[in-house]
């Protein structure tokens, strides 16, 4: 509260009247009111306020569940729109409005049915929109599957039938091997997106010195093809202005996402809820460390996340 000043009077003593008192004291409390009301204006905002929030408050346990609390459903989507094909998963309730979209690409020369269709109602059911792709051509490189995964969040926002239920600002992109080659380069030439998400990510053809995105990172600790070295210079190469963190999956292979993988959900589920649904909720699940390091080997980060 700011001080206020107070002078001797040396004049001679008056005596104050009754109305001059009233005035006096509702001057005061007028200037406190301002002042209290000043200091709520600026309050960070609470939870409650937060009106991208879905689903129950988080817990261990429940992160690191098969389902969330959301049922789902899906669809088929067909080749052409400059997409290969590949399904959305959607959560079913429409009494929460819109939510928070997932693009996703599997790995190099592989399908989305045999590589990631696990992640589609599992992610959805934490209450986002799920779009995973096959691309145009199975040996697609990192640029190629980087374009289609924009192209692919343009449709699952614009012109598909569940359009209306998925917020065209709040978007993330995901990738396996050049897939996360690929949700790199899509962070870096959409860098309004929200989440990118790089699995034992290939080195793009662009170093990611210029992003944006905030940008998760995981690496298999027994990976031959994309090496935890590669993925750490990776990490790195992200400018220190931009939220980031490394994860090293202990005794993993290069092929962990190609299966329902619990380590690997509790923290992918985390970074997207954090930066797609903005819900401080999560955030005590990787900062100021993990929580829980089941499965773990290594992990970095730019904490305290914003």
């Amino acid at each position: 509260m700011p001080e206020i000043a107070l002078q001797k009077n040396t004049s001679r003593r008056v005596r104050p009247t009754r109305s001059s008192l009233v005035r006096r004291t509702a001057t005061a409390l007028a200037a406190v009111a301002a002042v209290v009301t000043s200091a709520i204006s600026v309050a960070p905002a609470s939870g409650a306020d937060n009106p991208y929030e879905r689903g129950p408050a988080p817990t261990q346990s429940s992160i690191a569940a098969s389902r969330g609390t959301f049922a789902t459903a899906e669809l088929t989507v067909p080749r052409g729109n400059g997409l290969g094909g590949g399904k959305i998963y959607y959560p079913t309730d429409t009494s929460k409005g819109t939510f928070g979209a997932i693009a996703i690409v599997p790995g190099y020369t592989a399908t989305w049915a045999a590589e990631g269709a696990w992640m589609g109602p599992w992610l959805a059911s934490f209450g986002f929109v799920v779009i995973g792709i096959d691309t145009i051509n199975r040996n697609d490189g990192d640029t190629a599957r980087g374009t289609q995964l924009l192209t692919a969040l343009d449709y699952l926002a614009q012109r598909s039938s569940v359009r209306t239920r998925v917020d065209a600002r709040r978007l993330a992109v995901m990738g396996h091997s050049m897939g996360g080659g690929g949700a790199i380069y899509a962070a870096l030439h959409r860098p309004s997106l929200w989440a990118a998400v790089g699995l034992a990510p290939f080195s793009p053809s662009q170093r990611p010195t210029a992003m944006k995105v905030p940008t998760l990172l995981m690496a298999g600790q027994r990976d031959g093809t994309v090496p935890p070295s590669t993925v750490s210079s990776m990490y790195n190469s992200i400018p220190a202005t931009t939220e980031k963190a490394y994860l090293e999956l202990t005794g993993a292979g290069h092929g962990f996402p190609t299966s329902a993988n619990s380590v690997m959900m509790r923290k992918v589920i985390p970074w997207i809820k954090i930066f797609v649904d903005h819900d401080a909720r999560y955030t005590q699940f990787l900062c100021p460390s993990l929580k829980d390091w089941t499965g773990i080997t290594a992990y970095r980060g730019t904490c305290p996340f914003s």
